[in-house]
């Protein structure tokens, strides 16, 4: 695979070297031009890339989205550990185990070093979604050298790495972050999305394919994305038949084939994954459980959010490039989605990075000559100071996305993230035996941050099959004091119970009535986002008396 790819590299290379010809020892301001190119080769992308999403990873420490404990690392860790909770998505078979399997595989090695600390169950995850991570800011950087030359893709890159949203998002253990990554990688390998005059080995469509099939494999709606490339390489492409039947039914036949005997091994019995998510989320619409949204949330509110203070210079960019193909894409994705009533920021983030492309080609324009085909050529006097333009854009998108950024990964929603780390640590101590969560369901991580196979319980919220009846956790957020007081009639007396300290108001006299005082409190959020505000997550301990 690194064999095709330095291919493909090389040819993109030497086009790029023909239209910027490596000035002479006599022209001392193309030398010194020359110097500004730090990012001389895929090697030294990689390590740069590698290096901030590692720091990322790091600096990530709040919660954003159930999935990316409960259908990844929950899943993950009963497969290594014997105990995890497996929610309703694994008993109705709408979930493959391919995601899951790779943290299990990097639990296991914690393991076998004895680095399953409290640390370690909590970093090491993110840290390891941070290569994949890596990956994809690489053959981003790649994919617009191909497009666009090594000015645009340098600008496209500064995009990619600033953007808030992909700093927020990436290097959580999402499927959709994986997703995205694939999505970066394989379109490199599509011809159709390449200039006509680039040439490109007939094997590299092979590897689009490949990629393109275990993206779905992971997300069976990435097939959204591959539909629009597909059908675009079945209409530019001269050997249609070979395409269809030589390429894409084998390849995909093969990697799908894989995955259906991976869940086979793993449910026990033949579990059709793909059919059984299109069955609940498209035929059924049982997303639609978990919220619906407006047609348009996605161009007025989710979509616009994600990309944020780069949205001008991605829509200069698409109207500077002219570059349909691949901003039809991006029109494709946001449209289809919007047909579903079930919306989340973390669906359309595979084509976040394609809009950032666009937004690098407007930076780059702004310092460079964009020749008819599209790519940049940097100016004489590069050394010199930026033009006031440039200079009043970077500014702009740095001040506007880095502190995003880090309210967002550092601040915001952390109190749960920081409970279930220092209940972990209380485990170790032998202070906790039993733990009751009374909140909303999935609103903590679980058993792979506890890391202990003590009882817990939280709030159920699977979907019902009758319409319009509320589920557990419902029942609680309409009635606390009601739903506690009958749900300890019948409870496992718990040693310790966390609960936001909104709900915290009504049911203090309950707690303190069964003889629980407040042990620990975490700041959570200073603003609500669906619900009241839960300024912070408050830890009560049974007394004994």
């Amino acid at each position: 695979m690194r064999q095709r790819q330095s291919v493909a590299v090389s040819s993109a290379a030497d086009t790029d070297r023909t239209e910027n010809p490596i000035p002479s020892k006599s022209d001392p301001q193309q030398k010194k031009a020359q110097s500004f190119d730090f990012l001389g080769s895929s090697k030294k992308v990689f390590a740069l890339c590698f290096a901030f999403r590692i720091a990322n990873a790091l600096l990530v420490q709040t919660y954003f989205n159930p999935d990316e404990h409960w259908q990844a690392l929950e899943v993950a860790h009963r497969i290594t550990f014997g105990f995890g909770h497996l929610t309703w998505e694994w008993e109705k078979g709408i979930r493959s185990y391919l995601h899951p399997l790779l943290f299990a595989l990097l639990y296991k090695l914690l393991a076998v070093l004895g680095l399953d600390t409290p640390w370690f169950m909590v970093r090491a995850p993110r840290l390891f979604q941070s290569f994949f991570s890596a990956i994809g800011d690489l053959y981003l950087y790649k994919l617009s050298v191909i497009l666009f030359g090594h000015c645009v893709a340098k600008w496209a890159l500064f995009s990619q790495l600033t953007n808030w949203f992909m700093f927020y998002c990436l290097t959580r253990t999402l499927s959709n972050s994986l997703e995205t990554v694939l999505t970066l990688v394989s379109l490199y390998y599509w011809p159709c999305l390449r200039p006509s005059s680039s040439k490109l080995p007939l094997e590299s469509r092979k590897w689009g394919l490949i990629i393109a099939a275990l993206a779905c494999a992971i997300r069976p709606t990435s097939a959204i994305i591959w539909l629009y490339v597909g059908l675009l390489e079945l209409f530019v492409t001269r050997d249609r038949l070979r395409f269809i039947f030589l390429e894409v039914a084998p390849m995909g036949v093969l990697v799908l084939g894989l995955t259906f005997l991976l869940d086979r091994l793993m449910y026990g019995s033949w579990v059709l994954v793909p059919l059984n998510f299109l069955k609940f989320n498209f035929l059924s619409a049982g997303g639609d459980y978990y919220g619906t949204h407006k047609w348009h949330w996605y161009f007025t509110q989710g979509f616009t959010v994600m990309i944020f203070s780069f949205l001008p210079f991605s829509v200069a960019g698409i109207m500077q490039s002219k570059h349909w193909k691949l901003s039809g894409l991006i029109a494709w994705v946001l449209g289809l989605y919007s047909v579903l009533g079930h919306k989340e920021f973390r669906f359309v983030l595979p084509v976040l990075p394609i809009a950032l492309i666009f937004s690098g080609h407007s930076l780059a324009a702004l310092r460079t000559t964009i020749s008819a085909n599209g790519r940049g050529k940097e100016s004489s006097n590069i050394h010199r100071t930026c033009p006031a333009k440039m200079q009043v854009a970077i500014f702009f998108l740095l001040a506007t996305n880095i502190p995003m950024a880090l309210y967002m990964s550092l601040v915001h929603q952390r109190g749960t993230e920081d409970v279930t780390y220092y209940l972990s640590k209380e485990v170790l101590d032998g202070k906790v035996t039993n733990i009751l969560f009374l909140m909303p369901c999935h609103a903590t991580p679980y058993y792979a941050t506890v890391h202990h196979n003590l009882p817990m319980r939280f709030l159920d919220c699977s979907p019902r099959e009758e319409k319009g009846i509320p589920d557990e956790s419902d029942h609680f957020m309409i009635d606390p004091v009601g739903f506690a007081s009958e749900f300890a009639k019948n409870w496992s007396l718990p040693s310790h119970i966390v609960l936001f300290d909104s709900e915290e108001k009504l049911l203090k006299d309950f707690l303190i009535s069964h003889s629980f005082k407040e042990i620990k409190r975490f700041f959570h959020a200073h603003f609500k986002v669906d619900r009241d505000l839960q300024a912070s997550v408050v830890v009560y301990g049974f007394t004994g008396k």
